[in-house]
């Protein structure tokens, strides 16, 4: 929960903010999150066992006549409708794909077996985050593959296509931690309205 609010609905509403339908993919099993009308989706799907696996879901769901395909992380609460319409606005504007990404300031070493094997070059290295803007057929023809990737972006570069680049928001940041958690609450809470 943010603010009161299931973490989900947050990363609902800044979609629902830039396009035209949200199918939510939910992790098999969880009959709370199934039967939720209240995240604001059009479609609930149940997805796989990996996380390509429940984009596909999600993408039998997205209507055929789609021309672009969003696909977001619900661990990532804080992504703004502006940000969505930046990835989308790059593929309108006749990219394949696009991302959303940061800048890396940490210093990023291999390790293997515990012990430093060497130092990544920061140059030209960025943090990738969702929302990810597809051209439809172009998403489609990556999960035919049924590959696995760590995101969508990777199974689109493995097809050969360009993914374009956007400025990302340093405060989208990805709940994976309580820690994490801890801090979107606070960023949450610092962005609040005070009007509302």
């Amino acid at each position: 929960m943010i603010l009161g609010r299931p973490m989900v609905d947050w990363a609902v509403s800044a979609a629902r903010g830039a396009v035209d339908g949200v199918v939510l993919v939910v992790p098999r099993g969880d009959e709370r999150l199934a039967s939720s009308g209240s995240s604001g989706a059009d479609v609930v799907v149940e997805g796989g066992e990996t996380r390509s696996a429940s984009v596909r879901a999600g993408l039998a769901a997205v209507p055929e006549d789609a021309k672009v395909v969003v696909v977001h992380d619900g661990a990532r609460p804080l992504a703004t409708s502006a940000l969505f319409a930046r990835v989308i606005a790059e593929v309108d504007g006749g990219a394949d794909a696009a991302v959303p990404a940061t800048p890396v300031a940490d210093t990023l070493k291999k390790v293997s077996d515990g012990v430093v094997a060497g130092t990544v070059a920061r140059n030209g290295v960025v943090a990738v985050q969702t929302p990810q803007a597809f051209r439809a057929e172009v998403i489609r023809r990556a999960h035919a593959s049924a590959d696995d990737a760590t995101d969508d972006a990777g199974l689109v570069e493995a097809l050969g296509v360009s993914v374009r680049v956007v400025p990302g928001e340093p405060r989208n940041l990805k709940v994976t931690t309580a820690a994490d958690l801890e801090l979107v609450q606070q960023i949450a809470e610092d962005r609040r309205d005070p009007l509302s």
